[in-house]
């Protein structure tokens, strides 16, 4: 592995700043562009994905690189997805002398799925406004990694690692324990950035569940649907979930709803926002058995 030489300080503002204006490029706030100048803590960052030389890494949000330098100096190879088409060629420039790291230019929502090849680990400065949409989409897609570091805002790393019946508990959090264990790992100070985002951030390590089998195709519909209307009776929310999905039926939504529930040994009176993964995928998989 050849030693990196870092081509720009990344600790300090004043030379962020003024590479920015040397080569004209701006801070767009529509894609969340902070960069971490805390030396130290993106060091633990990177060292927390546990990659070992040679491991292919994607990462979401390169930047300018600061990241995408600590992953390269631990042996990784990475894919960068880089939204900016001035930071993409600004990585071009800083990384000029890697060869393991490959820059997909435009929005990771969109060129992610067309990358045949899937990394096992991600890393990623999340934007605020799409982090756990990028994240959730992955999900459903079927696109889990055996691990994964991610910076998000702090309301939102609460909810990926949220339990059942806890006020963050949501369908998003339900979607993640679906796949991933979530570990909280340090809150970031918004003055560890530059430039500070008005709002605190959290690092989230994400370790993919051991076992992990194929959810019935009624999971994420049927979590989706009861979350949101969370603290309404399970009865009542099923009843009218499966009344959205049943066009023909011998009986009535209801009393569907109440054989479901005996057969999975839930009580109705129960809230959706009590249920675990597993409750979950019980009624999902029945839904599909019984054909609504």
């Amino acid at each position: 592995m050849n030693p990196l030489t870092r081509a720009l300080n990344y600790d300090s503002p004043n030379a962020l700043r003024a590479y920015l204006d040397e080569h004209g490029l701006g801070m767009q706030k529509k894609f969340g562009q902070n960069f971490l100048i805390h030396p130290a803590l993106r060091r633990e960052l990177a060292e927390a994905l546990g990659i070992r030389n040679g491991d292919e890494v994607w990462e979401i949000g390169p930047g300018l690189g600061s990241m995408t330098f600590e992953l390269l100096s631990l042996g990784g190879r990475v894919t960068a997805f880089e939204i900016d088409q001035g930071f993409v060629r600004a990585l071009a420039e800083l990384f000029s002398g890697s060869e393991r790291l490959t820059v997909i230019p435009g929005d990771v929502r969109k060129t992610w799925p067309l990358e045949t090849r899937r990394a096992p680990y991600l890393f990623g400065n999340l934007p605020y406004n799409v982090g756990s949409l990028i994240l959730g989409e992955m999900i459903e897609a079927g696109c889990v990694f055996d691990r994964a570091v991610v910076t998000v805002q702090k309301e939102v790393a609460q909810r990926m690692s949220a339990a059942a019946g806890s006020k963050e508990y949501s369908s998003f959090s339900v979607l993640c324990a679906s796949v991933y264990r979530a570990e909280l790992l340090k809150p970031i100070k918004a003055s560890s950035f530059y430039p500070a985002p008005r709002v605190d951030s959290q690092a989230v390590r994400l370790s993919r569940r051991t076992g992990t089998t194929q959810y019935p195709p009624a999971f994420t519909p049927l979590v989706r649907f009861l979350f949101a209307s969370r603290r309404k009776t399970l009865r009542n929310s099923l009843t009218k979930f499966l009344d959205s999905r049943i066009m023909e039926s011998g009986g009535t939504a209801r009393q569907r709803a109440g054989e479901l529930l005996e057969a999975s040994g839930i009580s109705g009176s129960e809230r959706p926002e009590n249920l675990t993964v597993e409750e979950f995928a019980v009624l999902a998989g029945l839904i599909g058995e019984n054909g609504a």
